[in-house]
């Protein structure tokens, strides 16, 4: 089984990363300090298969890296996890490149969005990298378990490497993922970051957040 490096200690990369141990491989936690509170937490929650570390050491120590920062800050995550450290991994981007303004509904950043999206500044920033944007259009625990969307729900992927992206149709398939579309390279990052708006539109309306988006055809 492969090592695999979370970006991020929130919600999302915690969830992610608890998945990920539960279904055997070894996940290392990364932080802007080796000392994180909450990825000491949940390394001591896991057990032996979890570890801890810089945003640096959790890119060099995972074969596939999963970016579960925010989208206001990824790039500079990029940075410190070091481009050296991620040259020619797979990089599953699940994050949005949301604002967040006290008292409204989050929006897009607007020069990350339409003409562009996150998932390209990434690729971008890291040209040797095979970035593949997926998961980022439901919730977490829908992300690692599909069924809790209440039914069959499509998810979507979009990078410029064909062995990457089957690589990450895998672990989508493990964490029960069963219709997959493959939207092609990365410029489609821009489609699935733009499906935000209408998820944060249907929890605003529903207070549900368990889920998801199916394509009928």
């Amino acid at each position: 089984m492969k090592q695999i490096g979370i970006l991020g200690t929130g919600m999302v990369g915690n969830t992610i990363a608890t998945k990920l141990v539960q279904l055997g491989y070894k996940v290392m936690m990364g932080s802007r300090t080796p000392d994180n509170e909450k990825a000491l937490a949940w390394v001591k929650a896991q057990g032996s298969h979890a570890s801890a570390g810089t945003f640096a050491s959790a890119a060099a120590f995972g074969e596939i890296i999963f970016n579960c920062t925010q989208g206001d800050i990824s790039l500079e995550v990029m940075k410190q996890a070091g481009a050296g450290n991620l040259k020619n991994k797979i990089l599953i981007d699940v994050s949005n490149p949301l604002l967040f303004v006290p008292g409204k509904l989050p929006a897009l950043i607007p020069e990350l969005s339409n003409t562009h999206s996150l998932g390209e500044a990434i690729q971008h920033f890291l040209p040797d990298t095979h970035v593949v944007k997926s998961l980022n259009i439901v919730n977490c625990e829908v992300m690692v378990n599909a069924a809790r969307s209440g039914g069959e729900a499509t998810m979507f992927l979009a990078g410029n490497n064909a062995a990457a992206k089957a690589s990450v149709v895998e672990i989508l398939q493990q964490f029960g993922w069963k219709d997959i579309i493959d939207l092609g390279n990365i410029e489609h990052a821009r489609s699935t970051e733009m499906m935000l708006p209408i998820w944060l539109s249907v929890y605003t309306a529903t207070r549900n957040g368990h889920i998801g988006f199916k394509i009928v055809r």
